[in-house]
């Protein structure tokens, strides 16, 4: 084995029942001495199966987020998690854990500050229905010619980044929805700059548990997002960290 990465890491993953996956995420990642310090930081929206109990067992440290949402779990995960380098996942085994290691050494090797993983282009068969797949592209699409960023995958939820880039207030996300993945990029991109903030693609696979997602709402709130954030009319639903009302 190569020498540790001198760096504490902490994997970010947001749950809410995920009972069926969140065992095989959190091993999907290996724990065998690669860095300083890994760690995982559950934030839970209030499960009613086993999640948390689960999740505990592994040696992950869980935080109840009363508030709802995909982004408010994020953003309270943020502000909470101890690493030096963050690190973000579904709960559901869509994202490849294994490659974690390799995407941390990548930002440390090549002095980067943000890392965002593209699903689509390596994307298994039956990871995305139809519609689920149509929505990225449409999304996706309507986040480059609004924003001329360059980003492949606008709604990918893995990222790999140095926590000191949130010490920029610009670098926080505000939306407490799915919106907050194209907005965590369109930031990134903004105020960090194509050669620090990259896109690698990697594997996506087919949800293991049942989604929550809503794909027509969903889909309509991050359309009705870019529109808002490339007009100006975007702004933060609730304060930064855990601990606010």
């Amino acid at each position: 084995m190569a020498d540790a990465l001198p760096v504490h890491v902490t994997v970010v993953i947001p749950t809410r029942n995920e009972e069926a996956a969140i065992v095989d995420t959190i091993r999907s990642v290996p724990n065998d001495g690669w860095c300083e310090k890994l760690d995982f930081l559950i934030i839970d929206g209030n499960s009613t199966d086993r999640t948390r109990e689960l999740a505990e067992q592994e040696g992950a440290s869980v935080y109840l987020e009363p508030r709802r949402g995909y982004g408010r779990a994020y953003r309270t995960g943020f502000a909470m998690a101890p690493g030096d380098v963050i690190v973000t996942m579904d709960a559901d085994c869509t994202y490849p854990g294994e490659e974690v290691p390799g995407l941390v050494r990548k930002l440390l090797d090549e002095d980067l500050s943000w890392i965002t993983c593209d699903r689509l282009r390596r994307a298994e068969d039956g990871a995305m229905s139809g519609l689920h797949g149509l929505g990225n592209w449409v999304l996706s699409t309507t986040a480059r010619f609004l924003f001329w960023y360059g980003v492949h995958d606008s709604q990918s939820g893995m990222w790999v980044f140095r926590k000191s880039i949130l010490e920029d207030t610009r670098m926080r996300p505000t939306n407490d929805g799915m919106p907050l993945s194209e907005e965590f990029k369109i930031r990134a991109r903004r105020y960090i700059g194509k050669k620090k903030a990259i896109e690698i693609s990697v594997p996506y696979r087919v949800r293991v548990g049942e989604a929550e997602i809503n794909t027509w709402g969903d889909g309509w709130k991050n359309l009705r997002f870019l529109f808002g954030m490339r007009f100006g009319l975007a702004k933060a639903k609730t304060p930064w960290g855990p601990d606010s009302d």
